[in-house]
């Protein structure tokens, strides 16, 4: 039936979008970024050596 193709395509339409939704967010929080570990130690060095000389 010709008319019930828009219920039909409104339905796929809110499916695949909370699918592609469900889908991002699984990846952004599954993700885990690694901090190494040398950039935080320079880092803070670097810090501390900013003393001013007056």
């Amino acid at each position: 039936m010709p008319q019930m193709a828009p219920i039909s395509w409104l339905s796929l339409f809110i499916i695949f979008s909370i699918a592609f939704m469900i889908f991002n967010v699984m990846n952004y929080y599954s993700f885990i970024p690694q901090m190494p570990k040398s950039s935080l130690v320079s880092k803070t060095h670097s810090m501390n050596s900013l003393n001013w000389k007056w």
